[in-house]
C-alpha cells in the first residue's frame, strides 16, 4: 500500500465493502471544536482514493456541534446506517453520546434515524463512556452494537427498526447492555468472525501518543467473554501509535484499516489513514506488518 491513503489528518476508520468499492468512513483529526462532521474515502482499486466531506447532515442532530468522530456503518434492507460520537459527553446530563443516521447511498448524506433528533444512546453504562461505536451483523441477521470509552466495553442488541434496543436472547443473559471488557481494554471495539468464532480487535495505551497498539480477543458468542490472545497492531521502526481499527475483505484478502502517526511528531491529532493486510493464521489473527 502507498500509505498514507489520503492527505489530509484522518482517524478512526470504519471500512466497509459496498458495489464493489471499499468506503472508509472517517474522523477528522482535528482539535474537539473543529470536528464538527465526517468524512468518507472512497476507492475502487486500492490505489485511487476519493474524499468525500461533510456526510453527515448536522442539524437533524440536535445538540451535538463538536468531537464528532469514530464513525461505524453497517447496510440492512437496503438502507445504511452511521453510528457516530458527539460531545464527548462525561455525564447523563450533558447533550451527546452516540447518535444513528440513516441513508439511501452508502455515501450518505445521513440524517438522524431518530424524528425527535435525540441520541441513540446518551447514558454511561458498566462505567463506558458512549463513544467508538460498532455496528457488527451477525449471519443470521441480528446486529449488535459494541461502544466504550473509559477502559470497558459494552454490547447491545438493536432493534428491528435501528433506531433502539432489544433484550438480547441466552447466551446474553437478558441484558440490554452488558459489559464485555477483556484484558487491556481502553477503547474502539470490532468485531469480525473467523470459523465460526467472534474475534475482537481493541486499541490499548493513550490515544494521543505512540504506545496506542491493538490488540485481539476471542470469544463463542457475540455477548460472551472474550480471551486476549495477542497483539496485532504494534509500532515499529516505520511508524508510531497504531490504532482504532478495522477490517474488511477485498478481491480475496484481508485488509486492516487504522491511523498511526509520523515517529517524532507529538502533535496529537497528526493521525494518518493507513491499510495494510491483515494476516489470518490457524483461525486467528495474526500480528499486522505496517508498510
Amino acid at each position: 500500500m502507498n500509505n498514507p491513503v489520503a492527505p489530509k489528518w484522518y482517524a478512526d476508520p470504519e471500512s466497509r465493502v459496498y458495489n464493489g468499492k471499499v468506503y472508509l468512513y472517517v474522523t477528522n483529526s482535528l482539535p474537539y471544536e473543529e470536528q464538527t462532521n465526517l468524512d468518507l474515502v472512497v476507492t475502487e482499486d486500492l490505489e485511487h482514493f476519493e474524499m468525500i466531506e461533510g456526510i453527515l447532515d448536522m442539524p437533524t442532530y440536535h445538540g451535538a456541534y463538536k468531537a464528532i468522530w469514530a464513525p461505524t456503518a453497517i447496510e440492512k434492507d437496503g438502507k445504511y446506517y452511521i453510528v457516530f460520537a458527539a460531545n464527548d459527553i462525561h455525564s447523563e446530563e450533558e447533550i451527546g453520546g452516540l447518535y444513528i443516521g440513516i441513508a439511501d447511498r452508502p455515501e450518505g448524506p445521513f440524517k438522524n434515524h431518530r424524528t425527535d433528533g435525540s441520541p441513540l444512546m446518551n447514558k454511561i453504562y458498566h462505567g463506558a463512556q458512549p463513544i467508538d461505536a460498532h455496528l457488527f451483523k451477525d449471519d443470521d441477521g441480528a446486529i449488535y452494537l459494541y461502544y466504550g470509552g473509559w477502559q470497558h466495553l459494552v454490547v447491545a442488541k438493536m432493534n428491528e427498526a435501528m433506531n433502539g434496543f432489544e433484550t438480547m436472547p441466552e447466551p446474553c443473559y437478558d441484558h440490554t447492555v452488558r459489559e464485555l471488557t477483556p484484558e487491556g481494554y481502553v477503547e474502539a471495539p470490532y468485531v469480525m468472525k473467523i470459523d465460526g468464532k467472534y474475534h475482537l480487535m481493541y486499541s490499548s495505551g493513550g490515544w494521543g501518543n505512540g504506545t496506542y497498539h491493538v490488540k485481539a480477543a476471542v470469544s463463542d458468542t457475540p455477548c460472551g467473554t472474550f480471551t486476549y490472545y495477542g497483539d496485532i497492531l504494534k509500532k515499529s521502526e516505520l511508524a508510531d501509535g497504531p490504532g482504532h481499527n478495522s477490517a474488511f475483505f477485498f478481491k480475496g484478502k484481508h485488509y486492516v484499516a487504522y491511523h498511526r502517526r509520523t515517529i517524532g511528531d507529538y502533535n496529537p491529532n497528526h493521525r494518518k489513514l493507513c491499510i495494510d493486510i491483515l494476516p489470518i493464521e490457524n483461525g486467528k489473527l495474526a500480528p499486522v506488518t505496517m508498510t
